[in-house]
């Protein structure tokens, strides 16, 4: 984070952990506004790598898991980076201005992701940069957030984009309206936050991360890279795969598991009665007493009415028995919640 943006953030009451804002002196409170209210948060658990050069988008595409062809100016989408056996290393939402191509995605994935796309290159006109230092992000949601942000047409449908002078506007799926703000200077960041501060509150990154949950929207972690196939995480019902394109890595797999009906796991929102807040790959296991687990954390926060939301990669038939547990047969119980999508039949 920079310095002088972390300053600023100090200034504004933020308390940090680990060099990220973990609230604004009351955690409880932010929670149960950032299901009711106008809110916003400093996003700097994210990175972002830029890719940009004459085969950029060709070589984009024969990477991703997403279609990156129908990708302009103005929309955003969420892909995955397999490796050859379809496991995600890596999930990002690709925007693109210009030339360039920007992935953003948990900044402790980012040095993996672009190590392993650069083993790829090979001859091609494509430059990789982590770029996190060129923008500082700032979440925001809440009903009247497209029209504080002031731009009328980031109110429109979620994976629109809105680029302005200093401000790159993603609207994100959510409900209340999400959005990802990306700065590009400092002032631009700090007039906005002082905008949004007037009717709104500030909130630390554990309050996002409860919105990107009750979204129904995966994030891939360090801790859980290489642990799921797309469809275990419901990519394929919030635009995340395209089954028409060409290859990528994992692609024959992530086809197969799609045709043949071989899915056995997918991701579940669930509460947990615990305030000992999971893991990203922390397990779950069912009530038989059986050592063997039958899933695994995706990503858990505080919820404001007690204990947590998660999304969790569970066994299709432990979830319809609902009587899955956090970390033993004896840990608290995961119970299941209607996610914001349907499964298909």
């Amino acid at each position: 984070m920079k310095t002088e943006w972390k300053t600023f953030l100090s200034d504004a009451g933020a308390e940090f952990e680990a060099d990220r804002v973990a609230h604004f002196g009351n955690p409880v409170r932010e929670q149960r506004v950032t299901l009711s209210g106008l809110v916003f948060a400093d996003l700097d658990y994210l990175g972002v790598i830029a890719v940009h050069g004459r085969d950029a988008g060709d070589f984009l595409q024969s990477q991703f898991s997403n279609d990156i062809s129908k990708l302009d100016e103005h929309s955003s989408q969420l892909d995955a980076y397999c490796t050859p056996k379809g496991r995600i290393l890596g999930l990002m939402r690709v925007f693109r201005q210009g030339d360039i191509w920007y992935l953003r995605l948990p900044a402790d994935t980012l040095a993996a992701v672009i190590q392993r796309l650069r083993m790829f290159v090979m001859r091609a006109d494509v430059t990789l940069e982590d770029v996190s230092g060129n923008f500082l992000r700032i979440g925001v949601s809440g009903k009247a957030a497209g029209e504080v942000l002031g731009a009328a047409d980031t109110a429109a449908e979620p994976d629109q984009v809105t680029h302005g002078r200093d401000l790159t506007i993603l609207r994100v799926p959510g409900i209340p309206a999400r959005f990802e703000v990306y700065a590009s200077s400092l002032d631009a960041a700090r007039s906005l936050w002082d905008t949004l501060n007037v009717q709104g509150a500030p909130v630390g990154e554990s309050a996002w991360r409860l919105l990107e949950i009750l979204a129904g929207l995966p994030n891939i972690f360090a801790a859980t890279a290489e642990l799921f196939v797309p469809q275990m995480t419901n990519l394929q019902l919030v635009n995340g795969v395209s089954f028409k394109k060409g290859c990528y890595p994992g692609q024959e797999i992530v086809a197969r598991m799609q045709y043949l009906g071989t899915l056995k796991r997918r991701m579940y929102l669930g509460r947990i009665a615990s305030d000992q807040i999971a893991s990203p790959a922390d397990s779950l296991f069912p009530a038989s007493g059986s050592e063997q687990a039958v899933g695994r954390i995706v990503d858990a926060q505080p919820h404001p009415d007690g204990g947590q939301a998660a999304l969790a990669v569970l066994q299709i038939a432990s979830a319809d028995a609902n009587d899955v547990y956090l970390g033993a047969t004896a840990g608290p119980a995961f119970e299941l919640q209607p996610l914001p999508y349907s499964f298909p039949e």
